[in-house]
């Protein structure tokens, strides 16, 4: 009797009813399919156990490895300073770095539907976006280990940061300098692929202040579009109410450089008349002398690599989990 063969990409498009080239472009990770069609391709793909043929040789003719990065908003200065610590870590290995920007959810699921059976990447590292139980099955049992930096679940290795401590640390700093009238401005609303951190520091900073007795009215928790020019303008509205806040969290640096201009256009000075404190501790912080939270970006990224090749190196490792430290840094706004 003939051993069975493998499963084919015909064998794939047969059962999912589609073309193989629609196959073909769910392997490529292409945003042309619809959700309906791409989850029935990729079900089909499961059910049959298929991979790609290209695999093998792929890994064959590859001279060094290979370690992709998935990650949203690609040009925010946050994410370029933890791909920068992500470069640095791996600049003396033999690991080239592959990017991949998504900018849908869709984006988000062709990717992992398709890098874990294409067999060009030795790892991956998920920035800053959710990866669902399917998504995180696919990944182990093909065996492309993951690393996740501010999404965790228990199964991948991950680094975290603990954004209710940072709003937390906020309102403490904001306290011990002797305000009561405070605000909050932060992003109205994420992409549905992306971390929602921006909630949880509001949370904490809420708590912290209720627990200090100091009321946060809803009218001074004002959310902003990801935008300057648009943080600028709803800055410029708050500080221009009757009895106006004496200090300002805002849950990113960039936002609190936004309120940092409206302050400076109607002639207040900071600390005196505001105080602005921001969060992430961006490189440009410093040179505008913003009291901020850091979160140590390059860090973050740094430690991801080193989980991940420790991780290849002994594939029986259990996953681990590091949480990085909150720090205020005082500078000239509070």
């Amino acid at each position: 009797m003939p051993p069975k063969s493998s499963p084919t990409i015909y064998d794939v498009a047969k059962t999912a009813g589609v073309s193989i080239t629609t196959v073909s472009r769910v392997l490529n990770a292409s945003d042309k399919v619809n959700e309906a069609t791409r989850k029935r391709i990729v079900d089909a793909i499961d059910a049959l156990g298929f991979v790609p043929k290209a695999e093998a040789r792929a890994r064959a003719l590859r001279a060094a490895g290979r370690i992709g990065v998935l990650t949203p908003f690609f040009t925010a200065p946050s994410f370029v300073q933890r791909l920068r610590g992500v470069s640095a870590a791996l600049s003396d290995t033999h690991h080239e770095l592959i990017i991949y920007t998504v900018e849908t959810t869709e984006h988000l699921d062709g990717y992992l539907a398709s890098l874990p059976l294409t067999g060009n990447l030795d790892g991956l590292i998920i920035l800053s976006m959710e990866v669902d139980e399917t998504a995180v099955k696919r990944l182990n049992e093909h065996d492309l280990k993951t690393v996740l930096v501010e999404y965790p679940v228990q199964t991948l290795s991950s680094v975290v940061i603990n954004d209710i401590a940072g709003g937390r640390l906020a309102a403490e700093h904001l306290i011990d300098k002797g305000h009561k009238q405070m605000a909050f401005i932060g992003v109205d609303r994420s992409p549905e692929y992306a971390h929602k951190p921006i909630g949880l520091r509001l949370k904490g900073f809420q708590k912290t202040l209720r627990q200090a007795e100091i009321d946060l009215p809803d009218n001074r928790v004002i959310h902003a579009p990801f935008e300057l020019e648009s943080t600028y303008r709803l800055a410029l509205d708050l500080l221009k109410q009757n009895n106006p806040p004496t200090a300002i969290f805002a849950a990113t640096d960039l936002q609190a450089m936004a309120v940092l201009k409206a302050a400076r256009e109607i002639g207040l000075n900071t600390p005196e008349d505001l105080a602005i404190i921001g969060f992430d501790d961006l490189d440009m912080a410093s040179y505008l002398g913003l009291t901020t939270i850091r979160q140590h970006l390059d860090e973050s990224g740094r430690i991801a690599v080193e989980l991940l090749l420790a991780d290849l190196a002994n594939p029986d490792r259990l996953p681990r989990h590091v949480e990085l430290p909150l720090e205020i840094i005082q500078r000239d706004t509070t």
